[in-house]
This record gives C-alpha cells, structure tokens and sequence, in this order.
C-alpha cells in the first residue's frame, strides 16, 4: 500500500512544485504586478456577479408579489376556465396573463372569446407567450412554484408562477386537471443583464489594462532603490568596496535597509582593508625575521669564526714554545711533524696576540648579544625607572665622552636659551640614547668631521593611539613623530625638549633614511664591520625614544651631512617654567637648520 501511495503523492507534489520553482525564478516587481492585478480582477470579478445577482433579484422579486396577489384570487376549489390551453390578460396588471396549461401543450392567445373569470375584460395580449415546461409533473406540487421562462419568440422574459389544480372547462362543461398559470411580461429582461454583463467585462479590461500600466510604473519606481542596491553589491563584488547605496529617508523601509547596508558596508570595508594590512605586515613581519635570524647568525658567525680560528691555530703550532734540551725538542719535533704540528711551537708574543684578538672577537660577540638582549626587552616593553632626568647634564657627558674617544675632532655642544629641560624618564635609557646618537656620528664619518649637539626647547605632536616603545616583531621599531618609520600623529602639541646630533659627513641617500632605524641595517657595511658596530644603535634609539612617549627623525641628503633629532615631553614640573604657547627652536641660534 505504500509502495502505491507514494508515486501518487509525488505526482501530486509535483505540480506546486513546479509552481514554486517558477515562482523562485519570476523577478519581484512581476510576481508584484501579478500579484495585483490578479486581485483586481477578482474583485471586479466579484463586483459584477454581485450587481448582476442583485438586479435580477430585484426585478423578480418586484413582480413575484403581484403574481402571488393575483394567482392568490385565482385558486381556491375548483377553477372556472373559458377555455383551456388559451391565455387571457389581466386587466388590472399589464402584460400580466393568466391561464389553464393543458398538459404537454403550450399556451395560446385569447381570439377575443370570454374573459378569465376574475380578471376583468380582456384586453391585448404581448406578441410572444411563455414558453412553458411541457411535462405533465412540472408544477405537480402542493404549493406553488416560481420560474423564469423565455418567451415562445422573441427575447422577452416571463415570470411564472403555476400549481396544479382542478379545473372545469366551461366550453365543454366538463372538469378536469390542469396547471393554473399566472405570468408577467419582464421585457428583455435577459438581453439587459447581458449588456450588463459586457459592459462590466469592458470597463473591468480597461481598469485592468489602465492598472497594468500604472503598477509596472509605480513598481520600477518603488523597487528603484533596489536596483541601486543590486549596482551597488555588484560594484562591491568586483572589488569597489567604496561604493554606498544611495541615502534615503531612514523613517522608510528602503531608507532603513540602505542605512543598515551602509554600515555594513563600512564595517566589511574596515575588516577588509585591516585584513590586507595585516597581512601585509605578517608578511613585513615574517620577512624582517628572516632577515634579522640571518644578520643575527651573520654577525655572530663572524667573532666565533675568528675564536675558532684562532684556536685551531694554538692547536696546530702545538701550543706555546718551551725551554727543552736538543735530545727532547728533536723527539717532540718529530713527534709534532708526524702530527701536521710545526715543531717550533709559539712564542709567548704569539700567543699574547692571539689571546688579544680573541679577547677583541669576545668583547664583540658580547656587544652584538648585549644589543639583542636590550632590543628583546624593549620589545616585552617592561617598565622604565621614570625619574626626572636633565638632558642638558646627559648631553654634557656625552659630549665630554666623545672629545676623549676621538680627540681630534670638533665636538661642540649648543644649548638655546630657555627652562631647564628635564623630563621624566629612565636616566640610563636616556644616556644610552644620547651616547648612541654621538657614537653614530662619529663612526660613520671620517676622521676631523665636526659634530655638533644641540638641545633646545620645542613642542612635540603625540601619536594617537599611542605608539608601544617597539613592535612586537624583529623588525625594526616604529617611532612616532616625523620621519621614515614615524607614527601617525594626532592630538594637542605639548612642550618638549628638542636635542639634535648633527654631523658634516656623507650624508645618506633617501633609501639608506628611509631604512636607518630597521635592526642590523648598515648605509656603509663595510665601515661599520670594521668599527665594531652591530647595526643595532639607532634601532634602540628609536624604541628607547618611543618608550618614553617621544620622537626620532632623521634629516639627511648625500653630501651634506645627517641631522638626527630627538623630541621628549617635558616633564610637568619644567612645564610650568614655560608659557602656553612655546615656538620651535630659532635655526640662527645654532647656526644650523633645525626641523
């Protein structure tokens, strides 16, 4: 049994199946549109059969009553008839006859002959009578019975009412049975309803066609605010994120839907441009640790390639030369030659310059791991011993410092007048900022170049949000303020201590600039190398300084020298020393151009 049920309750499920996979496929302003007019049309639809029902209810129902009153004067006992089968008019009703229907036979006009008893004179008949039932129980009932007939010719209508009953036909003076029949005239009563009827299908059409017309043009223009947001999606689609749905009033449900998608929009716009800058920086991130693991490996390689040499060398001379009788020395001798050993071992100068160089190899190796360790905790940002530092005292002992490392050379130090510029930090941090600056300067230009430092009031732009000391990658750190890695800016100015470390060498091209904060990066490797840098001094400049809310730039240009610039916010108590409004530091006060 379910075996049987079940193609046929498919075959029944397949036809609004089909319905509801057209109806998926038909657009919204069609099914809309449809939609409408199918209700239109049933409502006139409704509207004409109801006026149709209604007139023909009321024309019948106006001439049943007087059919009633005078078929009620007519029956009662047996009725008299002048003759059977033949119609006589009614006097007091026009168009109204009354007759005896002779079964299976239709009726006749009267031919002038005795009136109906009871209705009075007998006047002119209508040109066609009804056509009546001819079967011999059509009227067989108790009761009367109420029809609408046609005429026998013609487009007339009749209304009848008829009931079987005993008759005495008086032209042959017997009695019989036969069909009381009382009718009216109701004209073309049928001919009406149907004009009736066609002029309500053409006034139905033409609101119809009028409404087709009227909805497709107020659909497009509804549903227009949905073709912008289907352009839209489609500009979106192809990567135009920036593309909006047209504003519109909110308090409507386009204008609502619009808003909505607009934020929507905005956020997946946000997501979607953070997404590539993250990736992108994961990919910055992910190259500057490839490089740093490989300059890292590199400049450690380097000092353990000399102490391994080195060491390689001691054990192949055979160590250091001792006092030995000609028997021992000639059997060590030949014991060492037998092992690839030279026989004359070394001298105590020998081994004195080997243990120098690799004292200069450890102390290197010890400065790159000091660096890396000082970038490591800058990089888990751990917290500064902030305590009010003067600068000008830090730069005077770097000053001092550098005129005893390299005394032939100018190194000046250039104070702008103003209030003390101290400011709130860690002091070593600080001095290791300042001495780092100088011993750049003076590493990376030849011999005899000046150096100049100068430390003067100014005002700093905080970054907002506000910059971490480094970032959490091995790359370099990004310091706010301006210059090639600076921040975005953002906020009130605030009073600041301005310190510059300036320099008359080489000078560096926009590239090397751009690149002179990154970790292990060097503008001359070879130099550097030499000098014992490590390529990590300007990289803890710039997170040092950014650990303590500051800023660091560099102006430079081939062949006329670096100017690195410092900005520190000075601290609230040296604050109150300076006016509201403080101007940047004056060029001719140092002789030199300040940004």
């Amino acid at each position: 049994m379910m075996g049987a049920n079940a193609p046929a309750s498919h075959r029944s499920a397949r036809p609004w199946r089909g319905f509801k996979d057209l109806s998926d496929r038909t657009p919204l302003r069609t099914k809309l549109i449809t939609a409408v007019l199918v209700l239109v049309i049933m409502a006139l639809a409704a509207i004409s059969i109801a006026s149709v029902v209604v007139l023909r209810s009321y024309l019948y129902t106006q001439r049943d009553s007087s059919l009633e009153e005078v078929f009620d004067g007519l029956i009662g006992g047996t009725v008299s008839a002048p003759q059977l089968g033949v119609a006589y008019s009614v006097a007091s009703q026009q168009g109204m006859i009354a007759a005896v229907q002779q079964p299976g036979s239709q009726l006749v006009a009267n031919n002038s002959g005795p009136s109906f008893p009871g209705l009075g004179s007998s006047g002119s008949l209508p040109q066609s009578l009804p056509l009546l039932p001819t079967s011999d129980n059509w009227a067989n009932s108790s009761s009367s019975v109420l029809i609408t007939v046609p005429a026998q010719s013609g487009g007339d209508t009749w209304r009848v009412i008829a009931q079987v009953v005993p008759v005495l036909d008086r032209s042959t003076d017997t009695q019989q049975t036969g069909t009381l029949v009382v009718a009216v005239d109701l004209g073309p009563v049928g001919a009406d309803i149907q004009r009736l009827i066609v002029v309500e299908l053409i006034v139905g059409s033409a609101i119809v066609i009028v409404l087709a017309i009227v909805g497709i043009g107020v659909v497009r223009a509804n549903l227009r605010p949905l073709d912008d947001i289907e352009l839209t999606a489609g500009q979106i689609a192809r990567g135009h994120l920036n593309h909006r749905v047209p504003e519109r009033d909110p308090r409507t449900e386009i204008g609502s839907l619009g808003r909505s998608l607009n934020t929507m929009l905005s956020q997946i716009e946000t997501a979607f441009h953070a997404q590539e800058e993250s990736e992108q920086a994961a990919h910055e991130s992910e190259e500057r640790m490839r490089r740093f693991i490989a300059d890292a490996s590199h400049e450690l390689r380097t000092p353990l390639t000399t102490i391994r040499g080195f060491a390689e060398y001691y054990r192949q001379r055979g160590g250091m030369r001792e006092n030995r009788d000609p028997l021992s020395r000639t059997g060590s001798g030949s014991s060492a030659q037998a092992n690839g050993h030279s026989p004359e071992g070394l001298s105590r100068e020998d081994l004195d310059r080997i243990m120098q160089r690799l004292e200069a190899e450890a102390a290197r190796m010890g400065l790159l791991v000091e660096d890396l360790l000082q970038l490591a905790r800058l990089d888990q940002q751990r917290p500064l011993d902030i305590a009010p530092v003067d600068l000008l005292q830090l730069a005077a002992d770097a000053v001092q410092d550098a005129r005893i490392v390299a005394p032939d050379r100018p190194i000046d130090l250039l104070v702008a007048p103003g209030a003390a510029f101290i400011v709130d930090g860690d002091e070593a941090r600080l001095r290791q900022v300042i001495g780092n600056l100088v011993n750049n300067a003076i590493t990376h230009t030849p011999a005899g170049t000046p150096v100049r430092v100068k430390i003067a009031s100014g005002t700093l732009i905080p970054p907002v949000p506000p910059v971490p000391p480094v970032s959490q990658s091995p790359g370099p750190p990004r310091p706010a303020g301006r210059g090639p890695q600076a921040g975005r800016p953002g906020g009130r100015p605030v009073p600041a201590v301005v310190l510059d470390v300036e320099d008359d060498g080489p000078g560096m091209t926009a590239e090397q600039a751009r690149r002179v904060f990154e970790r292990f990066y060097r503008a001359d490797k070879a130099r550097s190398r030499e000098s014992g840098g490590t390529g990590l001094g300007l990289a803890i400049v710039a997170g040092q300084v950014a650990a303590h809310g500051g800023t660091v730039a560099v102006r430079t240009a081939p062949g006329q020298g670096a100017d690195f610039q410092v900005r520190i916010p000075l601290s609230p108590a040296a604050r109150a020393e300076e006016d509201e409004e403080l101007s940047e530091p004056d060029d001719e006060e140092f002789g030199a151009s300040a940004f």
